[in-house]
């Protein structure tokens, strides 16, 4: 019987947004022949964005989650609320649209470079769509950067996105207007994962006009 792929949700932190605590999420991807994680979270705090008062709970610090299980890591973009635990994951393909890491790096007030850049990180930077493994693909989803990209999970059935920034709420993907969230609902997902939601958006809901 074909091991069943299942994507979990880990919060690593909140952050302090219009007012509103915001959640930071990250995703782990279980298939029988790798363990992908889909961004890192951050594992400290930093004068720069001190005004939103992080909160962290990162994956070096939570019980039961083993780094060392990590066999591949996927940045869906460079801010510092998706890269800042890179360096956890040192010397492991961690794979960027080539665009976004260059952007990250030359770009002023666009992320946090040395959380980047730090030690030992390994990054695998691609052109455009790649497949990551069978079945599972990075799809280039422009709009909240550049060079931001999603993964998705084909399961046989409609495909999962996890998708990172593609929206960072659920009206952004009930009204699209990115060339990113257009390519999302061209993908007609059973659902799609967001960094800063705690259930994923799934079209039913939108079609039912709730």
């Amino acid at each position: 019987m074909k091991k069943k792929i299942t994507i979990t949700p880990f919060r690593v932190a909140d952050l302090l947004a219009e007012e509103e605590r915001m959640p930071v999420y990250v995703h782990v991807i279980d298939r029988p022949d790798a363990r992908v994680l889909v961004d890192t979270g951050m594992t400290e705090r930093h004068p720069a964005v001190a005004d939103m008062d992080p909160r962290l709970n990162p994956l070096n610090k939570q019980e039961g989650f083993d780094l060392a299980s990590i066999d591949i890591v996927v940045n869906t973009h460079l801010h510092f609320d998706h890269c800042g635990g890179n360096h956890l994951f040192a010397g492991k393909p961690t794979y960027v649209q080539r665009q976004e890491l260059d952007d990250a790096r030359s770009k002023d007030d666009y992320t946090i470079r040395e959380w980047v850049d730090a030690p030992g990180v390994r990054y695998v930077p691609v052109d455009g769509e790649f497949e990551l493994l069978p079945g599972l693909r990075l799809v280039p989803a422009p709009g909240h950067t550049p060079g931001m990209q999603m993964v998705v999970v084909e399961t046989g059935g409609r495909p999962i996105v996890v998708g990172g920034d593609v929206a960072v709420w659920f009206g952004e993907l009930d009204e699209p207007h990115t060339e990113g969230q257009l390519r999302v609902l061209a993908l007609d997902p059973e659902l799609v994962w967001l960094t800063h939601t705690d259930e994923p958006w799934r079209p039913e809901t939108r079609d039912a006009g709730l």
